[in-house]
């Protein structure tokens, strides 16, 4: 999980190195890769790429396709801390959005943990002169889409294989994006084409690593990792880019991550009590 975390914080650098592309372009990109990568290791082991539930997977493309799409335009117009930070309320809105899509109890005390996180929200956009309402409000969208498409996993469950649900992924996404991009194409130019080639690397063997460590661990034990990725995301955006935060991010960003993480402790409590037992 912590090499999962450190792939996709590198992938997110990779497309704010190429902010004057599209984000949709990049999509294009991402979506080929990831096309291509899904196709030969489902092939191998002889899977139908096309799967059975066509609504629930086409649900989850179409959600899993606005989500990446918000997120790189979010990603390149405010520093890469701030958008990785609004990309964690996807939990909450999984957690709100279950109950009408896999009707699924939210406790009272839960309310609590989501209203702490978007307090944050409210913080960073009020102490943070980069970040516009705008692109705060694309961040949240790009989450809630988050939230829609776990939604639609949990849905399909253990019904289809877990590489035919990525494969709808960029199924989706590739045509979208490639008829944006023939009517609004940037040429790439010099290093921008081995940017463009990591953000679809990186982010399948992000995936692939993610993957692994759900298979062989507890969920419980290993999720949290996946905040780490704040520091990557705040070392690497010093680094590469110079951005540097007041006080007042850094309290609405621990804001963020503090009502996520009790609220997945707070879930993951009965399945630790039965463990135990």
């Amino acid at each position: 999980m912590l090499l999962a975390t450190f792939l996709f914080s590198l992938m997110n650098v990779c497309v704010k190195q190429v902010s004057h592309i599209p984000a949709v372009e990049i999509i294009l990109f991402r979506s080929g890769i990831s096309l291509l990568m899904s196709w030969v290791m489902l092939r191998r082991q002889q899977v139908s790429v096309w799967g059975t539930h066509y609504g629930l997977l086409l649900a989850r493309g179409v959600a899993g396709a606005a989500a990446l799409i918000l997120f790189f335009i979010t990603l390149q117009h405010i520093p890469l801390a701030t958008a990785a930070t609004i990309q964690y309320l996807s939990p909450i809105f999984t957690t709100i959005l279950g109950v009408f899509i896999v009707k699924e109890k939210v406790k009272p005390w839960q309310w609590l943990c989501f209203l702490i996180s978007f307090a944050g929200v409210l913080v960073i956009e009020g102490v943070d002169v980069r970040v516009s309402p705008l692109y705060l409000g694309l961040g949240v969208a790009s989450a809630f889409f988050s939230g829609v498409a776990y939604n639609m996993i949990r849905k399909l469950n253990t019904r289809e294989h877990p590489l035919v649900i990525v494969f709808y992924f960029p199924l989706v996404a590739l045509p979208v994006s490639g008829l944006y991009s023939l009517f609004n194409w940037v040429q790439p130019q010099g290093l921008d084409w081995l940017y463009l080639v990591l953000v679809g690397v990186l982010t399948q063997l992000a995936q692939y690593y993610m993957t692994m460590s759900y298979q062989a661990e507890e969920i419980a034990k290993v999720a949290n990792l996946n905040y780490i990725g704040i520091i990557y995301a705040l070392f690497f955006g010093f680094i590469f880019f110079g951005e540097v935060f007041s006080l007042g991010s850094y309290v609405g960003m621990a804001l963020v991550l503090l009502g996520v993480i009790l609220n997945i402790q707070y879930k993951n409590r009965p399945a630790r009590r039965q463990v135990q037992g």
